[in-house]
């Protein structure tokens, strides 16, 4: 009997021991209480507490992430929009912050989703439905400035807040939606306009150079042609008498002999007479010949030069 007594006692020790046994992970604190009364703060590891009688409440110190849920806000302009929000956040794992997350406010996470959609409510109900879609981060910046404020004293750090989306009515989207297919429209004429109007400026100006190049070699040319004449004329008053006209009839005669015209040369003339007087040049003085033999042999030679010549 008494064995027996003492089998039990040592069972209801071994359950006990077991009912008492606690295993805080790391990345959990905990608290300890006995009777409703705080009395220890548990770190990461083994712990041991009297069963029945004291309680330990674990607290998870890792980040977190609470969703505000979407809800239903007027904006400045009237409109129903859409709003959801995703707040990110800790508690600090000193044992002062693990207390104040159990001891000052009662459901950390739900305090954080109210107090969240309740900022959210009141920044976007004083914006336009336009300037909340384009201050979005603005409005988050805003968000987590006023959740880190108001839970200073709650133990907790609010790491950052990301606003989901900002969803106008059907209607109202498909209208600001033509409007900005319009605006983007619009913009692509203006660019293609001015990429036409650059590319005219363009063919203009090079038209512009190439009349203007056109002008300055015929101007060039002319100032040429003129020089030249001026030099020609220079040289033919210098060098012969009777300047540009005597000049003239040396050209033509010139030209006459390259052409092959045939000029008959009359009888009892010299050719380099009939040449000068072509070319308006003085003829050379007769010589007087000695003989009549030999001015017939002169006859002779200056017919032999005109057959050939013909």
């Amino acid at each position: 009997m008494a064995t027996q007594i003492l089998l039990i006692i040592i069972i209801a020790i071994v359950l006990l021991f077991f009912l008492g046994v606690k295993i805080v992970r790391p990345t959990h604190r905990g608290l300890i209480e006995r009777l409703g009364k705080y009395i220890k703060f548990a770190q990461p590891g083994f712990h041991w507490i009297i069963p029945f009688i004291d309680k330990m409440y674990v607290v998870n110190t890792t980040e977190q992430m609470v969703d505000a849920q979407p809800q239903e806000i007027i904006t400045n302009d009237n409109l129903n929009a859409s709003v959801d929000a995703q707040v990110y956040f800790r508690v600090i794992e000193a044992e002062e912050s693990v207390k104040s997350s159990q001891y000052n406010v009662n459901n950390y996470k739900l305090q954080i989703v109210n107090l969240a959609r309740t900022t959210l409510r009141n920044i976007i109900g004083t914006l336009t439905l336009r300037s909340a879609n384009s201050e979005r981060g603005k409005i988050n910046a805003e968000l987590h400035t006023t959740l880190r404020n108001e839970t200073a004293s709650w133990g907790i750090v609010i790491v950052r807040t990301e606003l989901k989306e900002i969803d106008p009515p059907r209607d109202v989207q498909e209208t600001m939606n033509k409007v900005v297919k319009a605006e983007n429209e619009k913009i692509a004429a203006i660019d293609y306009a001015t990429a036409t109007e650059t590319v005219a400026d363009g063919v203009k100006r090079a038209k512009i150079k190439e009349a203007e190049g056109y002008k300055r070699a015929q101007v060039l040319h002319a100032e040429g042609e003129a020089e030249a004449i001026m030099l020609v004329n220079e040289a033919a008053d210098k060098y012969f008498t009777g300047n540009a006209q005597l000049l003239k009839k040396l050209e033509t005669v010139e030209a006459s002999f390259k052409l092959n015209t045939k000029i008959v040369v009359p009888a009892g003339s010299e050719l380099v007479n009939i040449i000068g007087d072509m070319a308006g040049v003085l003829p050379l003085p007769a010589k007087k010949r000695e003989n009549k033999e030999s001015r017939n042999e002169l006859y002779k030679k200056m017919e032999q030069e005109q057959e050939i010549y013909e």
